[in-house]
C-alpha cells in the first residue's frame, strides 16, 4: 500500500498542475506551470502512472477524485477493496457485481 499511496500522491498533485495550466492555455493567458510543452509532459506522467496501476492490475475507476480497486476475495465472494482519494490506507470493500454503491468498511 505505501508504493500504491506514494503513486497516487503523485498523481493528484500532477492532475492539479494540470487542471491549473490546462486553464491559463485555454485563456490564452501565461501560467506560471509553463506551456504546451508542459502540458504534454504532464499527461505522459500522468499516463504513466495509471500504466503503473494497471500493471499490478490495480483498477483505477475514477481519477477526479482518485478511485481505486484491488480484485480479492473475501468469504468465498469477489469483491474489490477499495480506496479513494483521501482515505489513510486501505479500510474499505465492495462486492464485485455491486461497485462503489456496496462500499463497506473492512472488519
Amino acid at each position: 500500500m505505501p508504493e500504491v499511496l506514494e503513486q497516487a500522491r503523485d498523481f493528484v498533485a500532477i492532475r492539479a498542475d494540470m487542471a491549473e495550466l490546462a486553464y491559463d492555455l485555454r485563456r490564452g493567458a501565461g501560467s506560471r506551470l509553463g506551456g504546451l510543452a508542459e502540458a504534454k509532459a504532464h499527461e505522459a506522467r500522468m499516463d504513466e502512472i495509471l500504466g503503473w496501476f494497471a500493471e499490478r492490475e490495480i483498477e483505477v475507476k475514477g481519477v477526479a477524485p482518485l478511485l481505486v480497486d484491488f480484485p480479492a476475495e473475501l468469504d468465498g465472494v469477489s469483491v474489490r477493496l477499495c480506496w479513494l482519494e483521501g482515505d489513510p490506507d486501505l479500510g474499505w470493500y465492495h462486492r464485485s457485481d455491486l461497485g462503489f454503491p456496496g462500499r463497506r468498511p473492512l472488519a
